[in-house]
């Protein structure tokens, strides 16, 4: 069995499009979502979804072993990254060295490191008049959106478009990419 572990920060539609995606897979296990913030929407799709959550705070993830006790507790053999925006300790990727897995909103390597998420990344997109985005996911390192990039989806910028439109063209990407591509790279079986 493969044991996946998800950390977010924020609603978790990406947690939820990943845990659907998975339910009748023979050899993976979304094992918990770790979870950052108490009043994280995505705590209560845990609970929609039956699966144990666990919450951490700075001091857990930085000054402590605490979150990496978990994740080996959990069993876990991969992390994914749907919507976390902490830089990962160096503890938990020497643990995971080449299986932590994030995803990006823009192509890679443009719009990526720290303050660039969600909509900072749609408002800078569409500012700088770019004609394309999409999304990168890619494994995780000691740098913000610096790991090597498993893959790359694009979708064009139209003229009209506002971040809001980008916005909605990126998750219609994640939802459809993202689970697909972590069942390749884990070795995922239907």
């Amino acid at each position: 069995m493969i044991n996946i572990v998800l950390f977010a920060s924020g609603s978790g539609s990406n947690v939820e499009n990943i845990t659907k995606y998975f339910k009748n897979y023979k050899n993976v296990s979304v094992r918990a979502i770790f979870c950052n913030k108490p009043d994280a929407y995505v705590l209560t799709r845990a609970k929609n979804l039956g699966i144990k959550s666990v919450l951490f705070n700075r001091n857990d993830f930085y000054n402590s072993s605490k979150v990496l006790d978990e994740l080996q507790k959990n069993g876990a053999d991969f992390v994914i990254l749907a919507g976390f925006l902490w830089l990962i300790p160096e503890n938990i990727l020497k643990a995971y060295d080449g299986k932590i897995i994030n995803i990006h909103p823009a192509l890679l390597p443009k719009y990526g490191g720290k303050g660039m998420f969600g909509m900072n990344v749609h408002k800078a997109v569409v500012e700088n008049c770019e004609t394309e985005t999409g999304i990168t996911i890619h494994y995780v390192n000691a740098n913000y959106d610096e790991g090597r990039h498993i893959f790359q989806a694009k979708c064009p910028v139209l003229p009209t478009d506002t971040a809001e439109d980008v916005a909605h063209k990126i998750h219609e990407l994640e939802g459809l990419y993202f689970p697909k591509i972590i069942s390749e790279t884990i070795g995922a079986e239907e």
